[in-house]
């Protein structure tokens, strides 16, 4: 059985800020993972074969995008 889930990250009017934050996961997308980033948001899709398995690829993904979005943040007031 394959389980499957979405994550969409919304920033208001910061459609740069997400596609940086997006390109900066890339490297998490190992298999089970797409990213696809629109104007405003970046979704999320990821695909596994165990419960766990996903929930422990989803509990990664937004520790890096809480890294990410803090640097992001940090250079923005700089």
């Amino acid at each position: 059985m394959k389980v499957k889930g979405k994550l969409t990250i919304k920033c208001e009017n910061a459609g740069e800020i997400v596609s940086i934050l997006a390109r900066s996961l890339s490297p998490d997308n190992v298999s089970g993972i797409r990213t696809e980033v629109d104007n405003d948001s970046a979704t999320v899709t990821f695909s596994a074969d165990k419960i766990g398995t996903m929930l422990s690829s989803v509990d990664d993904y937004l520790m890096n995008a809480k890294i990410a979005w803090d640097i992001i943040e940090k250079v923005k007031k700089k």
